[in-house]
């Protein structure tokens, strides 16, 4: 049975509408376009109930049916109360479920007798991560039955996790509460598998060795079959009692007697070759994956860190996952390096080799390797851990390393400054409601000291989050260098930088001009002396164990343009290691042809590469002059790459953007995996990134000219492999 908003129930109603003592009473399932006749005030509820997560907030989950009451209503600033019509309380309990920020006089749902609060219930989230999704709370309201209530929602909170979510309000003669629930294992193997199901209810999990709490996460713990298993490390406990508890668990849940033990990783058959994984593009095996952390060049390896989520397919529980390649193509995952602790979750941060060994944690002549991090924790704190052998991480003793200077400090990029000798931090603070970048310095990585500010336009996003600050030459002279800053959204200045202050020449010039590439960070201690940077690709993954994956590694160059210096990117060499067949079109190598145009309107039909295999991987690269074509339309994996002539526009499945032919030729590259497209033209100046989960059965490409000719100077196309082989060492679930 289902109501707009809410059920008032008064004593006429019960007379002519007689009720079995077991039958629940729905009192509000905020199913309705409006709150029918509850009293909304403020802001904070919007016009009516949420469908769901509103705009800028983590997936929301857990309520019942389409809508629910979600004062995230343009984002955690705004405030406001909503109250109910007055009912009588006729069952012993109420239940309902509840989620958002845990402030216990600021954000809540309270039950009102008489004018006075006498039940009163808030959300679970009381520091950054934590989860969205609701649950399962309950009243004993049965000293008041036969009086009239009201409820209110309150949402008086402005600052983090400054909202509240409920839904599906009932009275009920049973109590649908949830209860600790806790089990006991001795640790006998290496690996214990906790199993998943996306889209159930978020529980809180910590497991508890002799007293001390040592792992603590939010999971969607299935309680019949699992989506997928996660596997969690306890080798460093074997031997010992582990106690696993769960802090909410229906009675009849199953989900903490699922977990099991093996020796080794239990993943799907299929791991690495699912429908939506990226064949060429880094995934994590499980879980949730953002920001690319940490990349550094260490004991002859590239090293991966990021932002993960092991225990989910949604963003929270951040951990610092961890991979390594020799090549920057084939990547081997190992475990998390960085779990949470009582400083907070782990986000995001840098790494540097330590060649001189001012920090004192080198060994045996062995530099370590150094992750910087931020603890986002209450407070906010920069921290550090270390390793001599690229595998094992301590976390320093005397942490946090950089005090907190707003709640908004996070994302440090460190970097050795030869000519001061000193290490740099570059930091994002978040100070007065302004984006600004912190310059700091220390002789050994262990004391900072503030040493500038840089300030963002106000307004804008400019120097927002994940700054990264490197020296590049222009057009490969060594003897003309300049300093380049970037933030989270791609966008950079030039400038200069004296180990004390940037001094910007150029700001807030693009630096990509697609859609879902975000973070992107460069390597340390690359060996060959180039800037490599890999970013964030928003490759969304329904239904797959894993969500998310990073872009290929871009070589960036400054290089002079008609409009200044500006930063090209472009993919690594390595990369052609991947080709295994070069196509083309009609049987030939394209060099110095000529494409006849299309009339106006014709009918398409000129071919491209014949189909292989489903889901098949393309590199493509061509380079075309002006001639009378109004339009070249490259068709790739089904996607439709346009060049428009008379704009001077690319436009890649609808999204177009400016890209001018340089001495009346344009040069193009495209990579196309399964979620998606990278596009570089204008010899790189121009990234256009993707991502689209492409179609299997699109499995071709194509390309014609129309309104006149266009010559081609070549136009190469190549059939890629996987990077996956013999990248998993595991066993399967059986």
């Amino acid at each position: 049975m289902k109501f707009i908003a809410s059920l008032i129930v008064t004593s006429t109603l019960l007379a002519c509408v007689p009720l079995r003592a077991a039958d629940d009473i729905l009192i509000a399932d905020f199913e309705g376009e409006n709150y029918g006749a509850w009293k909304a005030e403020g802001t904070a509820f919007g016009p009516g109930p949420a469908r769901g997560t509103l705009p800028g907030q983590m997936q929301v989950g857990g309520f019942e049916g389409k809508g629910l009451v979600n004062s995230f209503f343009n984002g955690d600033g705004t405030t406001g109360k909503l109250t109910s019509p007055p009912f009588v309380i006729q069952r012993k309990f109420i239940n309902f479920l509840i989620g958002g920020g845990m402030h216990p006089t600021q954000t809540f749902m309270q039950l009102l007798v008489d004018g006075k609060a006498v039940r009163t219930a808030t959300g679970p989230n009381d520091r950054p991560g934590g989860t969205e999704n609701l649950s399962w709370a309950s009243w004993n309201v049965s000293d008041l039955i036969g009086k009239t209530a009201t409820l209110e929602i309150v949402d008086q909170a402005t600052g983090g996790w400054g909202h509240i979510n409920v839904d599906q309000i009932t009275q009920s003669d049973v109590s649908r509460e949830e209860k600790p629930k806790e089990r006991i294992i001795r640790a006998s193997e290496r690996w214990l598998h906790l199993p998943v199901k996306t889209g159930s209810t978020m529980r809180s999990v910590s497991i508890s060795v002799d007293g001390k709490t040592e792992r603590r996460f939010d999971i969607e713990l299935a309680d019949g079959e699992p989506d997928f298993w996660v596997p969690l490390d306890i080798k460093p406990w074997w031997g010992k009692k582990l106690t696993i508890s769960a802090n909410k668990l229906p009675v009849t849940s199953r989900g903490l007697e699922q977990i099991k033990q093996h020796h080794q990783k239990i993943l799907s058959p299929a791991i690495y070759q699912e429908t939506l994984r990226p064949q060429f593009h880094f995934s994590a095996q499980r879980g949730w994956l953002n920001d690319p952390n940490g990349l550094v060049f260490y004991n002859g390896e590239y090293h991966l860190f990021f932002q993960h989520n092991p225990y989910g397919w949604a963003w929270g529980n951040m951990h610092w996952g961890h991979a390594t390649s020799r090549d920057l193509v084939h990547w081997q995952e190992h475990g998390e390096a960085l779990y949470p602790d009582d400083m907070g979750p782990m986000f995001s941060g840098s790494a540097v080799v330590d060649w001189k060994n001012t920090s004192g944690f080198g060994k045996n002549g062995k530099p370590p390797l150094v992750l910087i991090y931020t603890a986002a924790g209450n407070p906010v704190t920069q921290c550090i851990a270390y390793s001599t052998d690229g595998r094992t991480f301590t976390k320093y003793a005397g942490n946090p390393v950089v005090k907190q200077i707003t709640g908004g400090n996070r994302d440090p990029k460190v970097f050795w400054h030869e000519p001061t000798q000193k290490w740099i931090m570059v930091l994002y603070v978040e100070l007065d409601k302004k984006h600004t970048v912190h310059f700091l310095t220390s002789p050994n990585l262990r004391e900072w000291t503030p040493a500038s500010i840089t300030e963002g336009q106000a307004g804008t996003n400019y120097l927002f989050e994940c700054p990264d600050l490197f020296e590049l030459p222009v057009d490969d002279n060594p003897n003309n260098k300049k300093w380049v800053l970037t933030a989270a959204n791609s966008e950079y200045a030039i400038g200069t930088f004296d180990g004390i202050k940037f001094t910007p020449e150029a700001s807030k010039l693009p630096g990509q001009h697609g859609r879902g590439y975000y973070a992107p960070q460069t390597f340390s201690d690359e060996p060959t002396g180039r800037r490599i940077q890999i970013g964030w690709f928003q490759t969304a993954t329904p239904g797959m164990p894993f969500n998310q994956s990073m872009s290929i590694p871009l070589q960036l160059k400054l290089r002079t343009t008609p409009d200044g210096i500006r930063l090209s990117s472009i993919p690594i060499k390595e990369l052609e290691t991947l080709r295994i067949d070069h196509s083309n079109t009609a049987g030939e190598i394209w060099r110095g042809k000529t494409l006849k145009g299309l009339p106006e309107g014709a009918e398409v039909g000129i071919g491209g590469g014949t189909v292989r295999k489903a889901n098949r991987l393309l590199e493509l690269r061509a380079e075309f002059e002006s001639g009378q074509a109004k339009e070249l339309t490259f068709k790739v994996r089904g996607v439709d790459i346009v060049f428009d002539f008379p704009r001077q526009d690319i436009i890649i499945n609808g999204h177009r953007t400016f890209a001018p032919l340089i001495n009346g030729k344009q040069n193009l590259v495209v990579y196309a995996d399964r979620t998606g497209l990278e596009v570089f033209a204008r010899n790189g100046i121009t990234f256009v990134p993707m991502p689209i989960n492409l179609h299997s059965e699109e499995n071709g490409w194509a390309v014609w000219a129309e309104g006149g000719d266009v010559k081609f100077n070549y136009l190469d196309v190549y059939d890629l492999k996987s990077i996956w082989r013999n990248a998993f060492v595991g066993t399967v679930l059986k």
